[in-house]
């Protein structure tokens, strides 16, 4: 008799077929292993099923529920920057856009040659000798950097070293929660880090000093002398740094970083609401054998013309397992590809103006507000295009009185657990002075 559900996969009949296969009643059996403490006490409060059009009319209301053409302050890690839209139309074609990531040298050499080109990027900017294919976002590159130094030293101790985003700490203290790995806080200076501070800290226990470049607040680090603390103990110095300001600011690689990782998120790839982002990951060449995830590397075929294949880890991490540095074995190869085209675009002079733009702007907008406002800057220290001010009423009003003027003012610091009258500003180069003017009057109302 033919199946009456074929479209269906999980029908009552297949269910109760697979529960019998495998010794149990119900499915409520197979949760008897959890404690009942942590179970919910009751089903969830979900809303009823919607069809197809109800389902799509909810979301066309949700939509518009949001704020129309806003002009973009905020930061904190994600930036509203200007992306050219022939990115969007080469990362649509067909032979991007797949169900899943085709590494097959045989029918797949558009793919692997873009992901090297993307790689070899990623060196030039790091200042690094070997770069992988990405992996998740710049939260998780830094944790697997923090890994592969723990994996290479063979120490415990972490030290960060200066401001660090505080998503990125919270994502290493979740994937490393059952390694063992010991962060050492370093106290700031001005907002950035304090070399003596964390020479104190750093000892032959140390795994990597880490950095943010610039970091956290905004303030542009002093690497080299961080990297020189670290070497002196012998540990790695790890820094995560925002691909748009190394186009001005020197190379950490060229300043004695062991591993640079950070966010691309900046290079041609939209906020989104917080994703999908795009984590940048290069090394010096003795630790390439700890890379974790994708790695293309380029060679000749059987006729001596050059071909492009996944290279040392296509399957390390898996063979390799408890003495492997990551469980990653995937990347984020669509947004990777997607800030090649952006690179490829602007080229070494494009990215460097995107920069000098972003700075110039930030800081008329910084002067601009100390001198027409109530609001001041925290710190004193140099910065790209991201700085906090200090706020006459909570930094939450702020930002509220503002939306309904289109204008999304800044990131309120309580949000990171930062002081509540803090307010950080990004200010990129999509930023026009109009817009910048206009911001700098309604915080002038306020305060």
């Amino acid at each position: 008799m033919a199946d009456p559900h074929p479209f269906i996969p999980c029908t009552d009949a297949d269910l109760a077929e697979m529960l019998a296969a495998i010794g149990v009643r119900s499915f409520e059996d197979l949760f008897a292993p959890v404690p009942e403490a942590i179970r919910a006490a009751s089903a969830l409060d979900l809303p009823p099923r919607l069809s197809e059009h109800e389902a799509l009319s909810l979301l066309r209301r949700r939509a518009r529920e949001n704020t129309p053409e806003a002009v973009c302050f905020l930061g904190a890690g994600m930036y509203d920057r200007i992306i050219p839209a022939a990115i969007d139309a080469v990362i649509q074609r067909s032979e991007f856009t797949t169900a899943y990531t085709p590494y097959q040298p045989e029918v797949s050499q558009g793919t692997l040659q873009a992901v090297y080109e993307f790689q070899t990027m990623v060196c030039e900017l790091f200042g690094m000798d070997v770069a992988n294919a990405s992996v998740y976002d710049g939260a998780s590159a830094l944790t697997e950097a923090i890994l592969l130094s723990h994996a290479h030293i063979g120490r415990r101790k972490v030290v960060f070293a200066g401001p660090v985003h505080p998503r990125y700490r919270s994502a290493f203290c979740s994937i490393t929660v059952g390694i063992g790995l010991e962060p050492v806080e370093a106290p700031f200076s001005d907002g950035g880090a304090d070399p003596a501070a964390v020479a104190e800290r750093v000892n032959r226990e140390t795994a990597c000093v880490v950095v943010q470049q610039p970091n956290f607040y905004g303030i542009v680090e002093d690497i080299a002398a961080l990297a020189a603390i670290a070497h002196r103990e012998g540990a790695l110095l790890v820094v995560s740094a925002d691909p748009v300001a190394l186009s001005l600011l020197e190379a950490p690689g060229k300043q004695g970083a062991d591993v640079v990782v950070g966010e691309g998120q900046p290079l041609g790839i939209p906020m989104s609401f917080g994703g999908p982002a795009l984590g940048l990951f290069a090394v010096r060449d003795e630790l390439k054998r700890r890379l974790p995830g994708r790695l293309v590397g380029r060679t000749v075929d059987t006729r001596g013309q050059q071909a492009f294949v996944l290279t040392l880890q296509t399957r390390e991490q898996h063979i390799r397992r408890e003495k492997a540095t990551s469980n990653i074995c995937s990347n984020q190869n669509l947004m990777a590809i997607a800030a090649t085209m952006y690179l490829t675009l602007l080229g070494p002079a494009g990215l460097r103006q995107v920069a000098e733009n972003s700075l110039q702007n930030a800081h008329y907008a910084a002067d601009e507000i100390e001198a027409r406002t109530a609001f001041r800057r925290v710190h004193t220290r140099p910065f790209f295009d991201e700085f906090v001010v200090q706020c006459p009423v909570p930094a939450r009003d702020v930002v509220d009185r503002l939306v309904p003027r289109g204008i999304l003012a800044g990131v309120d610091m309580a949000h990171f657990g930062g002081d509540p009258a803090h307010l950080m500003i990004a200010v990129t180069e999509k930023r026009t002075k109009e817009e910048i003017d206009a911001l700098v009057a309604a915080l002038g109302e306020i305060g």
